[in-house]
């Protein structure tokens, strides 16, 4: 069994060669390392763990006698955040980098626990509490029983020191700092570290095999768990959001308005049969939904309510054009796939039927499934 470790970390490299030592010295062996982290974490990692022989990977390895080509370990295996066009992220600051950190976390463990003869050990002991808590969700995801989700607990006096790295073979005194930033020195004999293993529920086991065959976005795998019958669509005005398979989603009070206008048009539509087929009856092209501007303008401020109307925008959605309605219809587009998948787009984005000039748009779903909660 090769046994592979997958951690997050961000300006704390340590944990990484903390997690090693416990491993090996309660017997396991490591046979590679993943690191996923932010462009200011990978500095640190090259600088402190992997700058040659004076890193601090390598001196643990000397130290305890361990052959590093037995550990496949080196820039290529430290995986960056980075934005849509490749430029790595220097931290995890915004939603946007969070879905990108969770999508890597998820991609990273997909690909990982793909070879049944691995067992993957996620250590969420680095990083930002967002990164350990998107790692711990792709264990839940991928781990199968041999895996593990790991933390390391070291010493207070130790573990935010930036000269502790491992509990060497001949103790020695490192210089601390106490919560007032007072220097102390203390002997390394002193510094405990734990490996503690987390429980998880892998729920591996209960999805598709065809989300199996590939990395997928936590929606889709969500969504592959829950059996319904006949998946409904709710459009919550009350409590501003919409509920799919029964999971929610919280639009913004512009995109929910112009979402709300579309499946109130479905729902509304004259056509007798709830099963819509080809049918694009309810659909409008661009000059009728910009004519139904001070309709939707209506939406907007229901769902705003006491937010007095001069405080409002009068360049948006109040005052909607074609530039306006694009860019609203693509980013509703982008949440409806990231929280429900690719594969609920079909029924549930805006969507376009025909070609320029005569495009026109509206929901796909069936009426009888769209539910309207005013």
């Amino acid at each position: 069994m090769k046994n592979i470790i997958l951690a997050v970390t961000g300006l704390s490299p340590q944990v990484i060669t903390e997690t090693l030592y416990v491993l090996h010295q309660s017997g396991r062996e490591v046979h590679a390392i993943h690191v996923i982290t932010t462009r200011e974490g990978k500095d640190r990692i090259f600088s402190d763990l992997l700058a040659g022989e004076d890193g601090r990977y390598h001196r643990y390895l000397n130290e305890y006698g361990i052959n590093p080509e037995t550990i496949a370990f080196d820039h290529t295996h430290v995986h960056v955040v980075a934005d849509t066009h490749g430029v790595e992220r220097p931290d995890i600051l915004t939603e946007a980098d969070n879905e990108r950190l969770l999508a890597l976390c998820l991609g990273m463990a997909f690909e990982l626990t793909k070879d049944p003869d691995t067992a993957v050990f996620f250590s969420i002991a680095g990083g930002r509490k967002t990164m350990s808590a998107c790692l711990t969700l792709a264990a839940q995801f991928y781990g199968r029983p041999q895996d593990r989700l790991y933390h390391v607990l070291v010493s207070p006096d130790f573990e935010s020191s930036r000269e502790f790295f491992y509990p060497p073979k001949e103790s020695k005194t490192i210089a601390l700092k106490a919560k007032n930033g007072q220097a102390y020195y203390k002997d390394t004999r002193y510094a405990e570290i734990n490996l503690i293993s987390v429980p998880f529920v892998s729920i591996r086991d209960s999805l598709s095999k065809d989300v199996l065959k590939a990395s997928k976005p936590p929606g889709a795998l969500l969504l592959s768990l829950i059996r319904e019958e006949t998946p409904r669509l709710t459009v919550n005005l009350v409590d501003k959001k919409i509920i799919y398979k029964r999971m929610e989603l919280d639009l913004t009070p512009a995109q929910m308005a112009l979402y709300a206008f579309f499946a109130m048009r479905k729902k509304d539509c004259r056509k007798n049969s709830i099963t819509c087929g080809d049918c694009h009856e309810c659909f409008l092209d661009l000059p009728a939904i910009l004519n139904q501007g001070l309709v939707i303008a209506d939406i907007y401020k229901r769902l705003c309510g006491t937010r007095p109307v001069e405080e409002m925008s009068k360049t948006g959605i109040m005052n909607l054009d074609a530039e306006r309605f694009n860019s609203l219809k693509s980013k509703i587009k982008a949440v409806l796939q990231n929280r429900f998948g690719p594969y609920a787009l079909k029924e549930l984005e805006i969507a376009s039927k025909g070609r320029r000039p005569d495009t026109r748009y509206g929901i796909q779903m069936d009426k009888g499934k769209i539910e309207i909660v005013y």
